[in-house]
């Protein structure tokens, strides 16, 4: 039988067993308390029911917003590997800013761009930016340490934390923000890039998780390029995701033949396959000035 955790308030955690939804191990949700598990259970496993949720079998703890598509996870003996292709590929901005000081993450998921960045650029402020208050609430079950002035996790719509002019200048800005259909339509506004390009210095990158349907992707793309206007790259990496790299205003080309020893360097440190990115990179890259 589904089994609960004990109450928190108004929110409580359920653990159901994840055979329900014919997966291993244990689904994890919160609801409110006196919510009836079974009907929970119901929902689950007929695709219905609307808010984040947790498999874990005991060897990964997975966020999703349905059953079809995983949004983060977490390697629970090893919490700070970053766990997908992506998410490894989004850090080779370290490529071109080994010290930035100011670091935007759109989109919590799991915490594992917040936790890598806070822990691989000790200088760098690390701002995170969540839209749903259920993923937020669920970052305890994924490791994640409590909310710091050098690591805030602020509840708040992206498009209006840009919005406002005479906020923090970002030197990085990462975006992972994702609904069940691949990238949130937030993402495809022009008009979020405008206020966006105010709030990161000239020669800042935006890096892009584009994911979804492949025409959309393409359509973000050519905007990035046309309202940011520097100059773009890009990594195709397992699982159908394509990172973009987004240079803010007119700069110069990197000395791709000067930065293979910081990548090789960097390799060693992290562990991710930073040459490869760079051979990749300096392939994509095209500038629009």
């Amino acid at each position: 039988m589904p089994t609960a955790r004990a109450s928190r308030k108004t929110q409580q955690w359920f653990e159901i067993p994840a055979s329900y939804v014919q997966e291993q191990g244990m689904l994890l949700l919160r609801a409110p308390a006196g919510t009836a598990v079974l009907k929970l259970a119901q929902q689950l496993a007929d695709g219905v029911y609307d808010r984040p949720f947790i498999v874990d079998d005991g060897e990964q703890r997975r966020l999703h917003f349905d059953l079809r598509y995983v949004q983060s996870a977490i390697n629970l003996k090893d919490p700070d590997e970053l766990v997908f292709a992506y998410t490894q590929a989004m850090m080779a901005f370290m490529l071109f800013d080994t010290q930035p000081r100011q670091i935007v993450v759109v989109g919590l998921g799991g915490g594992s761009l917040t936790r890598f960045c806070h822990q691989q650029l000790p200088r760098a402020r690390v701002t995170t930016l969540e839209i749903d208050a259920d993923v937020i609430a669920l970052g305890e079950m994924f490791l994640m340490p409590p909310a710091t002035v050098r690591m805030p996790i602020l509840h708040v719509d992206a498009a209006d934390y840009f919005a406002d002019p005479s906020g923090d200048i970002a030197d990085v800005v990462l975006i992972d923000g994702c609904d069940r259909l691949g990238i949130a339509p937030t993402f495809a506004d022009p008009l979020f890039y405008q206020r966006l390009q105010r709030r990161v210095r000239t020669g800042g990158i935006v890096v892009v998780n584009l994911i979804g349907e492949a025409s959309r992707s393409d359509a973000i793309e050519t905007l990035v390029a046309d309202t940011l206007g520097g100059a773009t790259a890009s990594l195709a990496v397992k699982g159908g995701n394509r990172v973009l790299f987004a240079w803010v205003g007119d700069t110069p080309a990197p000395d791709w033949a000067g930065l293979r020893t910081r990548a090789e360097r960097l390799e060693q440190q992290t562990g991710l396959d930073f040459v490869s990115y760079l051979r990749r990179l300096k392939r994509s890259y095209r500038r629009y000035r």
